[in-house]
């Protein structure tokens, strides 16, 4: 997958999942991190862009920073980005470990 033209850009959105919270069909799931969207970029199922956010941990409203890293799902239509707020690289390990609690329902790979 080339994702070339994604990772590095500055981003800025919405975060509708802030961390701590539960998701709201699966009130057993909670919110290690951030979770939002980009504004006005769409995504493959139709909605706007999902991005896992790193940089805090404080409850976020809005965001903006640097795509590092795409998480591509093999078995579902929508790729989920990387942002970090702060602009640093996260190593691999770190994203993996934070977004498992949703990734482990699904097939995906890191790609950078």
């Amino acid at each position: 997958m080339d994702y070339s033209g994604i990772i590095g850009k500055t981003v800025r959105g919405t975060v509708d999942r802030p961390l701590g919270t539960t998701h709201p069909q699966h009130p057993d799931m909670r919110y290690p991190i951030n979770y939002g969207y980009v504004d006005g970029v769409f995504a493959g199922d139709g909605a706007e862009q999902d991005v896992y956010i790193f940089g805090t941990d404080k409850p976020l409203v809005h965001f903006e920073g640097k795509v590092i890293a795409v998480y591509h799902r093999f078995d579902d239509v929508e790729d989920k980005w990387i942002v970090s707020l702060t602009g640093e690289d996260i190593a691999d390990e770190t994203i993996l470990r934070d977004i498992t609690f949703q990734e482990q329902f699904f097939r995906g790979k890191l790609y950078r």
